[in-house]
């Protein structure tokens, strides 16, 4: 189900004429590292990605309506590169997998 959360998500961007630098796809998590329109906010574009995946993934996994109360939480985390290198969020996002700590352990 990653993979196809991944192609829903550059499927949207390629939509939406927005670019995805980096992606990971984790049990817990999404890591996104988006290049879009100025125009368009932080939360507009979170929004956009949540509504089209939860949608399209609850047609395809029917199983994934009746276990779980919403795909998504309503949180998300959003900044703006600027004070750090793309390349610096991308090592950042690439790397994720590789943190040795897992949830509930520390950090």
């Amino acid at each position: 189900m990653a993979q196809r959360l991944e192609e829903l998500l550059r499927s949207k961007a390629d939509e939406r004429g927005w670019q995805i630098i980096a992606v990971e796809v984790m049990p817990d998590q999404v890591h996104l590292f988006v290049k879009h329109d100025p125009k368009a906010s932080a939360s507009y574009v979170a929004n956009q990605f949540k509504g089209y995946t939860s949608r399209v993934l609850r047609e395809e996994f029917p199983h994934l309506r009746s276990k779980l109360p919403t795909l998504w939480s309503s949180s998300y985390f959003a900044a703006s590169v600027g004070a750090v290198s793309a390349d610096t969020v991308q090592r950042y996002i690439d790397t994720q997998r590789e943190r040795p700590w897992k949830k509930g352990e520390g950090t």
